[in-house]
């Protein structure tokens, strides 16, 4: 399944993108274009999974994700936090903003799983787009409550926090898409189809270029990160991954769904928390966060981590039904 995933377009798009950036081309994605293929994801993602949840109907399986979800994503944010703060040698602040990260997740990392796994035959449920909705706002709570722990006044007033933590756009379109798919069905979405369906794959390769190219030229900036905080941006998605499997196993969940748990568990938010930690957290860095999220936690997933949870999945799930 290794060599199946990275040789996927969506993958080689997404090298393509960090090559360019790497050789110093001027490839660029214009800004604009970028954040429209970002709203399209995001809805395609929602509608997939509400018209696959009308067929199926809400189930003691969805349930479950769901639950299991949310606690992951309140819950990683702390062996995250201690990891930082004495391997990683992080003052409070910055540890707290970057633990948030690592209990979040990312669209485009499960957008992208999601579709290797169907392409490899280990297609996931389609309630697993609800759970990535859910999970991308505990996390945010952990990291402040972390953060104010310390007693410091490092936390921004409240008056827009409360709004985008809970209202940011990213879960406003998730969920608001994933019902209109509920609502509408399958066979209501046929007509929609050509502009929501079959386009997906080609925009996924434009959009994962951009991050090719943004990923990698961070990555050139090494100002705000150290050896150290490399490795543990390679740790935390491996552990934090590895135990998002083995849930979705012991919770019953089928191999494909139990690694897109995995993918959800070991990806690290690079949009919506970033945009909640300048408001937040005003002290901590941002080339620190967006630099081990974006920089090196979101190419090692692409090129390495979804692999992984699904090599994992697929080689539990008859042990543990044996």
């Amino acid at each position: 399944m290794a060599l199946d995933a990275l040789l996927q377009p969506v993958v080689l798009f997404f090298l393509l993108g960090a090559l360019a950036a790497l050789v110093r081309s001027d490839l660029a994605i214009p800004e604009a274009v970028a954040k429209g293929i970002s709203l399209y994801l995001m809805m395609c993602i929602g509608l997939r999974g509400g018209g696959e949840v009308a067929e199926t109907g809400f189930t003691h399986d969805m349930l479950l994700a769901g639950g299991a979800g949310l606690a992951l994503s309140f819950l990683l944010p702390l062996p995250a936090f201690w990891l930082l703060r004495t391997a990683g040698r992080l003052d409070r602040t910055n540890a707290a903003a970057v633990a948030a990260h690592y209990g979040s997740v990312s669209v485009v990392t499960f957008a992208t799983g999601f579709e290797i796994l169907r392409q490899t035959g280990m297609a996931p449920a389609g309630y697993m787009v609800a759970v990535l909705a859910l999970m991308e706002t505990p996390a945010i709570i952990t990291g402040l409550l972390l953060a104010r722990a310390g007693g410091g006044d490092s936390l921004a007033p409240r008056g827009g926090l409360l709004h985008e933590t809970f209202l940011n756009g990213s879960v406003i379109l998730l969920l608001g898409s994933f019902l209109i798919g509920m609502i509408d069905g399958k066979e209501g979405l046929v007509s929609i189809a050509p502009v929501f369906d079959v386009p997906f794959r080609g925009m996924l390769c434009i959009f994962l270029l951009d991050m090719g190219l943004i990923a990698a030229r961070r990555l050139l900036d090494r100002r705000a990160l150290s050896l150290r905080t490399v490795l543990i941006a390679i740790a935390l998605p491996l552990a934090n991954g590895t135990l998002g499997v083995v849930v979705g196993m012991e919770l019953g969940l089928n191999a494909g769904t139990s690694a897109a748990m995995g993918i959800l568990a070991g990806s690290a938010s690079y949009i919506a928390v970033p945009a909640v930690m300048r408001l937040a957290l005003p002290a901590a860095d941002p080339g620190l966060y967006l630099g081990m999220s974006l920089a090196v936690t979101f190419p090692f997933n692409l090129t390495l981590g979804i692999s992984y949870y699904g090599w994992l999945a697929a080689h539990l799930y008859p042990l543990l039904r044996s």
